[in-house]
């Protein structure tokens, strides 16, 4: 199994974004700000939601397996991983979150 550390330099380059604004239902659910500790993040949902804007139950998937070996850590450990576990809730109710991207100034 390939490391998160070695996934990150793979996904596309989120330096020009500043934030992810997730939304459900047109109603602000979170703001992923890109910063140490919520860069990786940043970088898995950009990479997911590119094209389309949303994450689903199938972009939810892709999404836990660029986390690699975080996500068994999320299964094993809830509450330890908020960003993986929204992607659990996506897959197990079937809803789905859109995301908009906040570009640097």
């Amino acid at each position: 199994m390939r490391l998160f550390k070695d996934i990150l330099p793979t996904l596309s380059s989120i330096e020009n974004i500043a934030s992810l604004t997730l939304t459900e239902d047109d109603e602000e659910t979170i703001n992923l700000e890109n910063k140490p500790g919520t860069s990786g993040s940043v970088a898995v949902y950009f990479e997911v939601s590119q094209g389309t804007g949303v994450i689903d139950s199938k972009t939810a998937e892709a999404a836990l397996e660029l986390y690699a070996e975080h996500t068994q850590d999320a299964r094993e450990n809830p509450g330890k991983h908020p960003n993986i576990d929204r992607l659990f809730t996506l897959i197990n109710t079937d809803r789905r979150i859109n995301v908009l991207v906040k570009k640097n100034p």
